[in-house]
Formats: C-alpha cells, sequence, structure tokens
C-alpha cells in the first residue's frame, strides 16, 4: 500500500540544537498513527515541518508517493493537509463562522462573502462533532474545550487527506474526547491518514492502530499498538523504567479550606466541600460543569453572590488574587500562555513575579537574588532550559507548565488550587508534576486538583468531589472511586455514583 504520507530522513537543526536527526515517519491511508514522545523529543517540530512551518535541512517528503515540498502552512493546506495544534489560534473578536472558513470563505455569484452559506456549513461541521456552537458567536470568552472543537471543525473544512491532530484533547472532558474518537473513527474510514500526537497514552491505545515514538529528535521505534504495553512505550519514550502516579501516603490534619453553600452568577451553585491539611482533593467532572469557575472565585478572581469560604476556621472574602495571595492561596490557571506566564520574560522573571515585594521590599531588584530563588524553585521540577534567564516563550509546552508551577510554588502557599497542571505535558514531566504534588501534599499543603484526566484524578485524590451542571453531584472516597463511577456521577446519574460516595470532611 502507498504511504499517504512518507517521511525519510528527516533532519533539522535550530542554531546548535539537533530537533530532529534522521527520522522517518509512514502514514497509511485509512491509519491513525500515534506520534510519542517526551517534550523536547521532536514531535513539535515534525508536526511543523508537515504543516509547512519548517523546512527540513536534510530529508525528503511523499504525499500519496509523489515528492513535495512544502514551503507554507497555506501550501500545506492546498494539498489538503489539515493540522489541529495544542494551543488554539482563533481570532477572538471574529465569529466561530468566520474563524473556521477565514482562509477561503464561500462567496455568492458576486464574489462576495456568502455570509448565510458560511453559518451554514460552520453550524453543519458542529453537527458532525455533535457539538452545540453558536456558530454566530465571537470566539473571546469561549472556553479552551471549545475553542479546540473550533479548531477540529477549522481541519474538517479542508476534507483533508491527512490530518494532524496535536494533542488535541488536553482541554477536552472525558465524555467530549469520545465524541472526538468518534468522528476521527469516521475520517480514517473515508481513507484519511490521520497522525495522533497525544501524551495520553490511553488514548493512544483506544483510538491508534501503530505508535511511533521518538526521543531526543531520533526515530526510537514503531510498532502496532497491539503489541505494545503502557510499560514498553514508556520505557522507549524516556529510555529508563519510571512508576506513573507517585503518590506518597500523606497523614491528614486540621481542615484548611472550607466552602459552604458557595455560588456564583453563572457558572455553579451550592457548592460545599472541606479540605484538609495533607489531602488532595480532586475536583472532576465534565468540561462547563463549574470546576474552574470555583477556583477563580476561591482566588478571588470572580465574586461570588452566596455562601462563605473559612480559612483556618476564619471567614475571608477575597476580593482580588493578591488577597488570596497574601491568605496563603495559590492558583495554577488552565490556560499556562493566556493566564499563567509573562511569554517574553524570562524562567527568573516569571518565577519571582508574585513575590517581587516579599524579595525586593525597597524595590532595588538584584539579578542575583532574583535567579537564586528562580534556581531552587526550578530544579526540583526539573525544567528544561538553557538556565533561568531564557525566555519562556522558547521552551516547550511542559516545560512552560512547570515554571507555572514553581512561580506558585515560590509564594509558598498553604492552599494550592491546580486547574489541569498536567495538560500538555508529557510522561515524563507528568510524573515529575505528579511526584512534586504528592510530596508538597505530604507536607502538609491542602491541595485542590481539577482534572478531565480521569487516571490521574483516580490516581492522585484523596478523595473526589464530582460536579454536574454547577452541582456537587457525588463526593467519592479514595477506595470506593472508579472510572464508571465518576462518570456515571458527572453526567448526572447521581444514583448511579451513590453506592460510592463517601464523606472525608
Amino acid at each position: 500500500m502507498t504511504p499517504r504520507l512518507e517521511l525519510t530522513g528527516i533532519s533539522k537543526r535550530f542554531a546548535a540544537t539537533a530537533a530532529l536527526t534522521d527520522v522517518a515517519l509512514r502514514l497509511l491511508p485509512g491509519e491513525i498513527h500515534a506520534l510519542v514522545g517526551e517534550n523536547g523529543a521532536g514531535k513539535s517540530t515534525l508536526v511543523k515541518t508537515i504543516a509547512g512551518v519548517h523546512q527540513p535541512d536534510a530529508g525528503e517528503i511523499r504525499l500519496d508517493g509523489e515528492r513535495i515540498t512544502i514551503p507554507s502552512p497555506a501550501a500545506a493546506r492546498a494539498m489538503r493537509i489539515a493540522v489541529v495544534h495544542q494551543e488554539p489560534r482563533l481570532f477572538p473578536d471574529l465569529s466561530v463562522a468566520e474563524n473556521i472558513f477565514l482562509i477561503a470563505p464561500p462567496t455568492d455569484r458576486l464574489h462576495t462573502i456568502a455570509w448565510r452559506e458560511m453559518r451554514r456549513r460552520a453550524a453543519n461541521l458542529f453537527e458532525q462533532l455533535d457539538v452545540k456552537m453558536d456558530v454566530s458567536a465571537p470566539v473571546r470568552g469561549l472556553s479552551m474545550a471549545d475553542q479546540q472543537l473550533i479548531e477540529i471543525a477549522k481541519a474538517l473544512s479542508l476534507d483533508a487527506r491527512v490530518l494532524i491532530l496535536d494533542e488535541p484533547t488536553a482541554s477536552l472532558s472525558t465524555h467530549e474526547v469520545e465524541r472526538l474518537f468518534t468522528i476521527v473513527r469516521r475520517t480514517k474510514e473515508r481513507g484519511v491518514g490521520v497522525l495522533f500526537v497525544s501524551h495520553r497514552l490511553d488514548e493512544v491505545f483506544a483510538l491508534c492502530d501503530r505508535a511511533t515514538v521518538f526521543r531526543d529528535g531520533r526515530h526510537v521505534i514503531t510498532a502496532p499498538t497491539s503489541e505494545l504495553t503502557t510499560a514498553s512505550l514508556v520505557r522507549h519514550m524516556v529510555g529508563r523504567e519510571v512508576s506513573l502516579f507517585p503518590k506518597e501516603a500523606s497523614t491528614l490534619g486540621e481542615p484548611l479550606l472550607e466552602v459552604r453553600g458557595l455560588s456564583d452568577a453563572a457558572g455553579f451553585r451550592d457548592v460545599s466541600f472541606t479540605v484538609r491539611a495533607g489531602e488532595i482533593l480532586g475536583l472532576a467532572g465534565l468540561v462547563g460543569a463549574g470546576r474552574t469557575e470555583i477556583a477563580r472565585v476561591l482566588f478571588g478572581i470572580e465574586s461570588r453572590t452566596a455562601g462563605e469560604v473559612l480559612l483556618d476556621g476564619k471567614p475571608v472574602n477575597f476580593r482580588s488574587p493578591s488577597e488570596a495571595l497574601r491568605a496563603g492561596i495559590a492558583y495554577v490557571p488552565e490556560d499556562r500562555h493566556q493566564d499563567g506566564l509573562v511569554l517574553d520574560f524570562s524562567i527568573a522573571n516569571n518565577i519571582t513575579l508574585p513575590i517581587l515585594p516579599r524579595l525586593f521590599p525597597r524595590l532595588l531588584l538584584r539579578a542575583r537574588v532574583e535567579d537564586e530563588v528562580a534556581r531552587s524553585f526550578s530544579e526540583p521540577l526539573r525544567v528544561r532550559a538553557t538556565g533561568v534567564g531564557q525566555a519562556v516563550s522558547a521552551l516547550s509546552g511542559g516545560n512552560q507548565q512547570k515554571v507555572v508551577i514553581a512561580k506558585w510554588l515560590a509564594t509558598k502557599p498553604r492552599v494550592l488550587i491546580l486547574d489541569e497542571p498536567t495538560r500538555g505535558v508529557d510522561i515524563g514531566a507528568k510524573v515529575e508534576v505528579h511526584r512534586i504534588v504528592s510530596e508538597l501534599a505530604a507536607t502538609g499543603l491542602a491541595i485542590v486538583m481539577i482534572s478531565s484526566d480521569l487516571p490521574e484524578v483516580l490516581a492522585m485524590s484523596d478523595r473526589i468531589l464530582v460536579l454536574h451542571e454547577g452541582r456537587v453531584a457525588a463526593e467519592i472516597a479514595r477506595s470506593d472511586a472508579s472510572e464508571e463511577r465518576v462518570m456515571f456521577a458527572a453526567t448526572g446519574q447521581v444514583e448511579a455514583a451513590a453506592a460510592g460516595a463517601g464523606h472525608g470532611g
């Protein structure tokens, strides 16, 4: 069978860094092919090479047996190569439909944009995805999950021969992932070659026919997923044995954070829970269930409309993040680019940003002190960089996420809220993040962990609070938790989840 896409001998250097060295990949028609590896393994460079963003220094690319060059993203689209990037790339002030058909909008006989036809086609794409979306609404303000679905609809609009999905599920709930997988399988049946880049190994085994592993810019192995195991795949990726979800046992102390009857204007209603010192409370639920909204109210970003919050048994009402920060609450946000980092700043600048008044009360910055503090928090997280003076924008996604976590750990919080802490993070970095979170809990930190990654929630949480449409649907003890119980509650089937409910606070 002639490969739909074939790359041989591809190499790419950026100054002194070899991003890819003599790598090969064969993507067959009607195949879903996983590309996996740690951050910095070369996956993104290969994707950008296929997408026309980068030009290879050596090697050749063939599409349906014909040797091609891809000089630009526009050329890739003309060849019907569609890419869904990990971070949505949308124009916030344009509508959903305008973003989808930005490159080639439908036109009428007068060669002007056929607005009604554009909206009809956009609506049809979301019907295929089984998603309700107002295609006339502006993108600004939409959740990361909705933005990712718009990117997927853009790719479907190209009628692609090759579809590249770069971490497409990072912002999606389990239910939305299943819908996406249904679409991808339909796409496969039409003979499209699908390249699926993901750090979620359970998805690789659930969806993909074959897997290719990159490590340090080199091809390690390509094999049918039926011949691989999670352990063997991880070993190929990191070059060593690792233990997934390294949770330490911790002794639970007194309640640190208590939430009673909390509500906001739109996101959630009558939410109550307690988090003890040393405890990891997992917040599970579908995207839009209100998990992030709760975190934003607790950190003083949004206002509550009812209920109370107690810290160390004393009522608090934070009117700003700085007030929450001074009280000992830190929040690692879901969207690291929008809310977590100043991309043009260095690692050191980012890590010390929340604690500048504490570090330099006389407003005289000392670079040496700043660098020392940054190193003390970035090194335990094993941030891969040339040094703490490197710009955050030059780091891989996983290393950027580790800088966000280091930044908030530098505030020395007592309560740490983590919103999708391992979104877009490779398996090696994920293990390190889990290790750090577990060690922090063991030192007496109270942790609220919001995650759409069910295996992560089940493995890392002492208790799980499941939200459905803004309300608490179930509270499940660690010993009683299972994917089925959590998903039953998350989809509103409370009775089925209640059998596993436990109350630990």
